[in-house]
């Protein structure tokens, strides 16, 4: 044994700071962007947006230094001037900020305050309260349920019993009891009304007797731990006769696959009798919180990424900055506080992470319009004529065209959306595994979802069509090979039911 010195050439890649702050970015949504940007901008000082001083863009000491949508080289080149100022001589430095004097930041703020421009009162609508304050809040249904409980003649145990009770619904608006799993993958034992009326102080008896009242309360059936208690509940609240109850006490599974035969047989009446039940049966509500929702979907927004439009013949690729901040070099700050030599590091490191941001965000961009563009190349036939003309694609296909890698092209279409004249898609949407056509080019897969949705809505509803009778019509108009497995792995992932509980007999 012995210790001697080697010499190894040898190539490896090394993470920079500066490519793990560029991969971040990359595949960060929109959303996630503007957050990203708002904590940069709070931790840099150097850094700036049109929000923080609007008016610096305007002055000729504060122009853009890397200002996205600039010229990036332009912008690159100012702060490598910067840079090169903050490695002048010292002595030199030192001499200038002796010969600065000192700020009067009192007199400073005071006339900052001064060129603020006053708000002129028009009248009219700009008197009015911002829109925002007057939209109003969907309400949900535990906040529908709590106003009930104020509302009840409750004491405190039953009351506490009540708030755990609403504390354990489920988004369907029934009670669940089952154990939650932990993060190390077991999960929590099952919980009871016993053990819960225990929790609250309530006699197990009460506990039951509470708890029938909450089932009755709006919306009828809410609070059920199942939905044969929930039908059962609004069918006794309702008022319907004996047998519309005994099918939903004793033959819910034969009601749901509508297996009406077998319940007239064990019940000992006809078809017809009950048909007549099953009608009265669907007009109960099995999802109690269907008219309640913890978020509002028409509030929900998805702001495109890019825009694809066309002119002429030609089709074309914008990105949308709307709402994304607009950074650039504070560089009347930056000139001022390198004044002071003992924050020349600090400011140098600031500076550098601000060009290493606007240069990622740049980067993003580009990469983004880059990879937009090869799709729609790719995919003009769905850009002209719509979803049955989406072409099979797959992340190889992108990567070995723009030259980057498989992973990148995954980061870039990951929470990224194109608004399209066919409607708005995330671009994870355009790449399709191939389905093979008889004498024809491959389908994309998607293409083939759409045809099974479009045969199953013409279908006749009292005569469905089966899986295997779908394929038959694939491959009969279409020339499309496909397994009957496949159309009913489709046909779930649309959210089809099978033909036998999609059977309409009345």
């Amino acid at each position: 044994m012995e210790i001697k010195q080697q010499l190894k050439l040898s190539q490896q890649l090394v993470m920079t700071p500066q490519l793990q702050q560029a991969i971040k970015l990359l595949q960060l949504s929109r959303l996630e962007l503007i957050d990203e940007i708002r904590k940069e901008l709070d931790a840099n000082p150097v850094l700036a947006d049109d929000d923080i001083d609007p008016r610096a863009r305007s002055r000729g000491d504060n122009a853009d230094i890397g200002a996205l949508g600039t010229s990036s080289e332009q912008g690159e080149a100012r702060i490598d001037r910067l840079e090169d100022r903050m490695r002048g001589d010292n002595a030199a430095s030192s001499g200038e900020a002796k010969a600065v004097k000192e700020i009067d930041w009192e007199q400073f703020l005071e006339n900052r305050t001064l060129q603020q421009p006053l708000q002129a009162s028009r009248g009219g609508f700009d008197e009015l309260p911002p829109i925002e304050q007057n939209l109003t809040k969907i309400t949900s249904l535990v906040d529908h349920l709590r106003w009930q409980l104020q509302l009840s003649d409750f004491n405190e145990s039953e009351r506490k019993f009540a708030e755990l009770i609403l504390g354990n619904l489920d988004e369907n608006g029934f009670l669940d009891l089952k154990g939650t799993e932990r993060e190390d993958g077991t999960r929590t034992p099952d919980i009871s009304i016993d053990l819960i009326a225990d929790e609250a102080g309530l006699d197990h008896e009460d506990a039951v007797e509470v708890l029938r009242m909450m089932q009755e309360w709006d919306p009828v059936g809410v609070c059920s731990r199942d939905i044969r208690e929930c039908l059962l509940v609004q069918a006794e609240v309702f008022g319907h006769d004996d047998l519309e109850v005994t099918i939903i006490d004793k033959h819910l599974h034969n009601l749901e696959k509508h297996n009406y035969q077998a319940i007239a047989r064990d019940l000992k009446i006809t078809v017809e009798e009950v048909y007549e039940a099953v009608k009265e049966i669907q007009k109960l509500e099995s999802r109690p919180a269907r008219n309640f929702a913890e978020t509002d979907d028409k509030t929900i927004a998805i702001t495109p990424d890019v825009y694809v439009v066309k002119d002429d013949d030609k089709w074309v690729v914008s990105d949308n900055d709307r709402g994304v901040q607009r950074l650039y070099i504070n560089e009347s700050l930056t000139k001022a506080l390198l004044k002071d030599p003992n924050a020349k590091d600090f400011i140098g490191e600031k500076l550098r992470n601000a060009q290493w941001l606007i240069r990622a965000i740049e980067q993003r961009r580009k990469t983004i319009i880059r990879v937009t563009e090869c799709i729609v190349e790719k995919q003009r036939e769905f850009f002209e004529r719509g979803v049955a003309f989406l072409r099979p694609m797959i992340l190889r296909d992108v990567a070995e065209a723009v030259g980057m890698h498989e992973s990148t092209i995954s980061r870039v279409t990951t929470n990224k959306y194109v608004h399209t004249p066919q409607g708005l898609f995330e671009l994870k949407y355009f790449f399709n595994s191939s389905i093979r056509r008889v004498s024809e080019e491959d389908i994309a897969s998607e293409s083939v979802k759409q045809a099974i949705k479009k045969i199953i809505d013409g279908e006749d509803k009292q005569n469905p069509l089966s899986d295997q009778a779908i394929v038959e019509i694939l491959s009969k108009d279409d020339g499309i090979q496909i397994a009957r497995r496949t159309v009913a792995k489709y046909r779930e992932m649309m959210g089809i039911l099978a033909s036998s509980r999609r059977k309409k007999l009345f």
